[in-house]
């Protein structure tokens, strides 16, 4: 604990000289002692976990299974097939989660940082990770705090530990402070921690801990122990594989029973048939359909801005109910924005919003203004008595220092009044710096030949602090009864959740004068105040709004202050009334079964710790909830691993909040969130379609073998037939329908149940309806072919079969594309995907009937006319699928 004890005990403690700092041999020794100054990632995996990952899905598993089965029954060729699916299946899967992994690796190499070092006496510019404990280490503002350190030296220094404590204002720090015994992280004055940003002032420090020793590695480290949980998706895939495990062993006992006592084949034989059916009941190509369509849901979601590091993730955002939100950043601009000016006792509406500097200044009726002297002093005064930066840089406007001076700055260019130029004309000749016990910063100036002090800081103190008031561009007396309108003013800006700032000047004869805030910061002329706030992103109020119409409650849980969290969450409709807001110190000392009431109800929490953010994910989920959880700081990585889907930023998040999440939002962007949830909702959508596509096919495969035997009829398919169909006729449509387009009003119906099955309601009935539709269709083409066509020719009825359920199964596929709207509704070329697919499965079918070694290798013959009663049998299950969903709908 290295901010204890004074500071020569410290430096004593780690063998450093403050002021020519480690030599370089003596830093190598010490990086091989402790290490790179990084968090290696706990949840990075070995090529051999992805592999193992992969073997034991159950459906994986099932099939692994059927090829084993086939190969001891003397099919290799669909034993090698099997197995080649599962390579290739698992290969994709890597493939896609290691792109997504060097997009985060990306991110992070982006955000990494540098440092100013003193090594054998002299400055030197280092990569973070060289640093090791003892190393002295110089801190400017907009530097970010690359190790743990003990400060040696502070003036004016503040830093921002937000991303640690999720404090969101600025702690000042100050290396003379000594600790006897323990305190808590947001207090340590004399400590600078590793990721938070220096916002003001400088300093020098004396690196105590680096990587995993430090506070952010020491939180990276407990996250180990918080365990993955199974997404929905991994949830019903195991247990459709139950299922078809059962489905398979019940066929194959069927129907070497009935094979027994209706057939004339020996027990071996019967037995090899029973077998062959019940792996053709597997549909073989669903786990590589199920992958392909996750990963390209997952390279669409990184289009729109969302990284999801992990395949099944994708889908889970679909089933999302509760969306906890922070509010910098996310639900905001994260720039601060003046939107509110008064002087000479009016006051004024400023248009635009972040840090690009467009936007009139209009009068309370409206009315542009331009050229006013009084506002335009005013801005002089925010621009000159200011130490931020504003920089354009390819069109894009941001700012360095900090964000409240930098919305100054855009203020006044707003009215062309540019920072550089003022400083030039007019440059700063002293100054006496901000600090938070006086709550003012002061510069001088000579302007027009005479000496100004421009003060800034909190209203309350700098209206104390003035004698007299700018009035019509006259300096009068700061009355009592307009000392009392101005602080109603600053009462009603502040109500309104902005940060209220006042301008003052002082005229000065000479700077003879010793430069204190005693001597200076009184007696001043007051100018006015501007109101500032961060302002909601457009995009995020229709988001939120998206968010309830699709049934997802919208939860702002943020470390600013009350009021101001309320507003956002008024202005953006998160919340309605104060009832809905909540401190987060509240929930201290409440129970669990407290907070899981508390939750239902409550849709802002305000100044929450990182413990706040956890108990209000587990009572969610508790409730029953799917939760997504953001985040950007250390702090909330905890949170963050512990929800269902759990999303980090990509500009502000840190590399352990990046790390823990399931997804990263490249904008940082709320409705980035709601497009991801949209893209999850039309996967688990496709999912279902194809399911239920490739079961009903498989399933009237079943059925139609079942049937022929329990009939007494030669079996109706060859086993090379049967795999065709499973492997190349079904695969293609279930791909096209992996792309399906989004159906009208999906993010209007309510969230669904992640413990509702893949095959439920709906597609149950369809599933089920069309696998006899289709069954149907198949025996009468059977029959006709058996009697009537080729009376004489087993493979001409084959034949038959063959081309009557492959058409029935593709045109199958245009009616599967939803169970509520029919395919007119849809339109038919609404998926060009699935019309190439089904012409490329009907295209290699007549290559298979039409080019004679291939028509002898699957035993069929050639159709001519035959093709009509096969056409006409095929459309009977599309035409009933689209008339029950007519029925369906108007019952």
């Amino acid at each position: 604990m290295d901010y204890k004890g004074s500071l020569n005990e410290v430096i004593k403690k780690h063998d450093s000289d403050p002021n020519r700092g480690l030599t370089s041999n003596e830093a190598s020794t010490r990086l091989e002692k402790y290490g790179p100054n990084r968090i290696e990632s706990s949840n990075k995996k070995s090529m051999i976990k992805k592999i193992i990952e992969q073997l034991v899905d159950p459906m994986v598993i099932l099939l692994v299974i059927a090829a084993i089965v086939s190969a001891f029954t003397g099919d290799l060729v669909e034993s090698v097939i099997i197995i080649a699916i599962v390579i290739i299946n698992a290969i994709m899967s890597i493939v896609q989660e290691g792109r997504a992994e060097d997009s985060v690796a990306a991110l992070q190499k982006m955000s990494s940082p540098e440092a100013t070092v003193i090594r054998d006496g002299s400055k030197k510019i280092l990569k973070a990770e060289e640093l090791v404990p003892g190393d002295v280490v110089i801190i400017e503002t907009g530097d970010i705090i690359p190790a743990d350190m003990r400060l040696i030296e502070s003036s004016n220094l503040q830093i921002d530990e937000s991303s640690l404590t999720g404090e969101s204002v600025a702690v000042e720090k100050d290396y003379k402070a000594e600790f006897d015994s323990d305190v808590g992280i947001g207090d340590r004055e004399n400590y600078a921690f590793s990721s938070s940003i220096v916002t003001y002032g400088h300093g020098k420090g004396l690196v105590t801990a680096t990587g995993e020793d430090s506070e952010i590695g020491k939180i990276a480290t407990s996250l180990e122990s918080v365990e993955d949980k199974d997404t929905p998706l991994q949830n019903q895939l195991k247990r459709l594989s139950k299922l078809l495990a059962i489905l398979v062993v019940i066929v194959c006992i069927l129907v070497f029973v009935v094979g027994y006592f209706r057939s004339e084949m020996d027990l071996l034989d019967n037995f090899m048939v029973a077998v062959s059916l019940a792996v053709a009941a597997i549909p073989e190509g669903l786990t590589a359909v199920v992958t392909i369509v996750l990963s390209i849901g997952m390279n669409r979601m990184a289009e729109r801005k969302a990284i999801v590091k992990n395949l099944l993730s994708v889908e889970t955002l679909g089933s999302t109910t509760a969306i906890c939100s922070d509010k910098t950043g996310t639900l905001t601009q994260n720039e601060m924005t003046i939107r509110k000016v008064y002087t000479d006792g009016k006051e004024y509406e400023v248009e635009g919003s972040g840090y690009e500097p467009k936007g009139d200044i209009r009068s309370k009726d409206g009315d542009v203004v331009s050229g006013d002297d009084q506002i335009k002093l005013l801005m002089n005064i925010a621009s000159l008595c200011n130490d931020a930066n504003l920089i354009r840089e390819e069109g894009q406007y941001k700012i360095t220092g900090d964000p409240t001076e930098g919305a100054m700055l855009t203020f006044a260019e707003k009215w062309n009044i540019n920072q550089e130029d003022l400083n030039e004309k007019y440059p700063r000749l002293e100054e006496i710096p901000f600090d938070s016990t006086r709550k003012m910063m002061t510069t001088f100036h000579q302007v027009d030949g005479s000496y100004y002090a421009y003060t800034k800081g909190a209203p309350d103190v700098v209206i104390s602090r003035s004698s007299k008031i700018l009035v019509d561009g006259n300096i009068e007396e700061f009355t009592d009864d307009l000392k009392k309108k101005v602080l109603e003013e600053n009462t009603n800006l502040a109500s309104q959740a902005l940060r209220v700032i006042s301008f003052a000047f002082k005229p000065m004869e000479n700077l003879d004068t010793e430069i204190t805030s005693e001597n200076i910061e009184n007696d001043m002329v007051f100018v006015g105040l501007t109101g500032m706030i961060d302002p909601p992103r457009p995009e995020a109020k229709e988001a939120v709004a998206e968010c309830h119409r699709s049934g997802i409650d919208v939860i702002m849980i943020t470390g600013d202050y009350f009021e101001t969290a309320l507003a956002i969450a008024k202005d953006l409709g998160i919340a309605q009334s104060r009832d809905q807001a909540m401190q987060g110190s509240d929930l201290d000392n409440k129970s669990e079964e407290e907070i899981r009431e508390i939750v239902k109800t409550k849709r802002i929490f305000a100044r929450v710790s990182p413990e706040n953010k956890v108990q209000l994910v587990k009572a969610l989920q508790q409730n029953g909830e799917v939760v997504a959880m953001t985040g950007d700081g250390v702090n909330d990585a905890p949170a963050i691993k512990n929800a269902d889907i759990g999303i980090s930023m990509g500009i502000t998040g840190t590399d352990v909040a990046k790390d823990t999440a399931d997804m990263i939002l490249v904008d940082d962007n709320f409705a980035t969130i709601v497009n991801a949830v949209e893209e999850g909702r039309v996967i688990f959508a496709n999912i279902k379609k194809f399911v239920s596509f490739l079961l009903s096919c498989n399933i009237a495969e079943v059925l139609i073998v079942f049937l022929s035997i329990l009939f007494g009829l030669p079996s109706p398919l060859t086993p090379i037939q049967l795999l065709w169909l499973n492997l190349v006729t079904d695969a293609f449509p279930a791909l096209a329908l992996g792309v399906e387009p989004a159906e009208p009003g999906i993010m209007e119906e309510e969230p669904r149940d992640p413990s509702e099955s893949i095959i439920s309601g709906p597609t149950k009935v369809s599933l089920i309806s069309q696998s006899i539709f289709i069954t149907i269709s198949v025996l009468l083409a059977y029959v006709i072919g058996l009697k009537y066509i080729f009376p004489d020719s087993i493979e001409g009825a084959h034949t038959m079969v063959f081309a009557t359920l492959i058409t029935s199964e593709l045109l199958r596929s245009f009616s599967v594309r939803s169970t509520k709207y029919t395919l007119s509704e849809l339109g038919f070329g609404s998926n060009p995907s699935l019309i190439k697919a089904l012409g490329l499965s009907f295209a290699l079918l007549l290559i298979v009937m039409y080019v004679p070694f291939l028509r002898d290798l699957f035993e069929i013959v050639a159709l001519s006319w035959e093709w009509l009663p096969v056409l006409g049998l095929a459309l009977i299950p599309l035409a009933l699928g689209e008339l029950s969903k007519v029925v369906r709908r108007n019952k």
